[in-house]
């Protein structure tokens, strides 16, 4: 069965050119295939146990925190799985804030480029926003996710901080455009505030209306003394 193997022994290897860089590139071949294999591996588990998380935490809802217990068991993985990636349950609940926030963003974006004027990109800002509380399925998941982040009723009225910043960079440039003396600065006050109201929607369990979003859209353009009475009612 060895007949059609080529050993060679150890001490009849060619020494290495001596104008290589000195390193084994077929060890690094092999190494980095490894590594892309255990870094695919390593990403399907995290996404599993973000997913996990958050249909544990839309089930139970704010009647009660999953445990890492539940969620490893929903994603199909073992707590050492979990251990790898995140040091606690808390910080799996802060990546899951932070991928809704990400899609959220890009959504956001999106709407915005679609805006013919900077007031209708603030418009769409706002309204995106609070088209969170609009959707039953949407608002129950994501009042699941603040509620185990600590950002309803648990003295951070806006939310959750984590969530604003991102958010706020897409009012900058309208805001400038509009003129802004401090686009930075009222960009974020005009996030706190809208996320804010969306806390307290989705604490109510109520739907925005249709006036109430605009009246939300009219604040943010007199935050930065714009008059609002020209703002498209679409």
């Amino acid at each position: 069965m060895w007949q059609n193997t080529i050993l060679v022994p150890q001490n009849q290897i060619p020494a290495r050119d001596p104008d290589s860089d000195g390193r084994d590139h077929l060890a690094d071949r092999i190494a980095r295939r490894a590594l892309e294999k255990r870094g695919a591996t390593y990403s399907s588990e995290v996404r599993r146990l973000l997913d996990a998380g958050m249909a544990v935490m839309r089930r139970s809802g704010t009647g009660a925190r999953p445990r890492v217990a539940d969620i490893v068991a929903e994603a199909g993985l073992s707590n050492d799985a979990f251990y790898r990636h995140f040091p606690s349950k808390d910080a799996l609940v802060a990546a899951i804030l932070a991928d809704g926030s990400d899609r959220l963003r890009s959504y956001l974006a999106h709407q915005m480029g679609k805006a013919t004027t900077p007031r209708d990109a603030v418009r769409r800002w706002v309204e995106g926003v609070l088209a969170q509380a609009a959707d039953a399925d949407i608002a129950s998941a994501t009042l699941a996710v603040l509620w185990n982040a600590g950002g309803v009723d648990e003295g951070l009225a806006s939310g959750h901080s984590s969530m604003n910043e991102p958010l706020a960079e897409l009012l900058r440039a309208p805001f400038a455009e509009l003129g802004s003396a401090a686009p930075d600065i009222d960009a974020s006050l005009a996030c706190y505030a809208t996320i804010g109201k969306l806390s307290d929607y989705l604490r109510r369990g109520v739907r925005p209306t249709r006036a109430e979003i605009q009246h939300v859209v009219a604040f943010c353009l007199r935050a930065i003394g714009n008059d609002p009475a020209g703002d498209e009612q679409e």
